[in-house]
């Protein structure tokens, strides 16, 4: 009897393990069809998997896109702005346990002194 419960166990938990892999691991086409670029731009044509020449002008119209920004360089003549000086700086000091010099060196080796000889 306990062995065909130990059958029946594993049994149980090898499809257990069958149903996650297909629930969780294998990809399905869906998953596929979401990786698929698409524009918001009318204009631009949408880009799939197989469409290289639709891709590559759907990127040119993006870049054109971003050719037309205009900054506003108001922000540079502002008081605020101008009163920064950037002498504000902070000054870090070591305390004094940063590590080992040499981080590379064999261990031990700092301990060692270097003798010359003439």
């Amino acid at each position: 009897m306990p062995r065909t419960r130990n059958i029946i166990i594993f049994v149980a938990i090898g499809a257990v393990l069958v149903l996650a892999y297909i629930f969780f691991m294998r990809n399905t086409p869906d998953d596929d069809a979401s990786l698929v670029l698409t524009s918001s731009n009318p204009a631009a044509p949408a880009a799939t998997a197989g469409n290289n020449a639709a891709a590559t002008e759907g990127f040119l119209t993006l870049l054109l896109n971003v050719k037309n920004i205009k900054l506003n360089d108001a922000v540079f003549s502002d008081v605020a702005f101008i009163s920064l000086d950037g002498s504000h700086s902070i000054n870090l000091t070591q305390d004094g346990t940063e590590g080992r010099t040499n981080p590379f060196a064999p261990l031990g080796s700092e301990n060692v002194g270097v003798s010359v000889t003439p």
